[in-house]
């Protein structure tokens, strides 16, 4: 990537946020889109939380999702060392 700062404004769970940094802009919205969409889940599944908790309990499930997937590339790691 380059040194260049891309500059891009996205809304999430009706908020803006002006965002900096060396990710292309058309991935960040890529990315605020998917979280906007999982928050959006979330507070249908839990009408009376507050933002904040939505946030929350949207990135805990997005880090176990996460979390889960990074442990089935390790077994898959292991199994393809396994075969050689």
């Amino acid at each position: 990537m380059s040194d260049k700062k891309n500059k891009v404004t996205v809304e999430i769970y009706g908020e803006s946020y002006a965002l900096k940094g060396d990710i292309e802009p058309d991935r960040v919205r890529q990315l605020a889109a998917m979280l906007d969409e999982r928050m959006k889940k979330t507070a249908k599944a839990n009408l009376r939380l507050s933002p904040t908790k939505i946030a929350v309990l949207t990135a805990l499930n997005i880090a176990d999702e996460f979390t889960r997937l990074e442990q089935d590339y390790l077994e898959l790691l292991e199994l393809i060392k396994e075969d050689k």
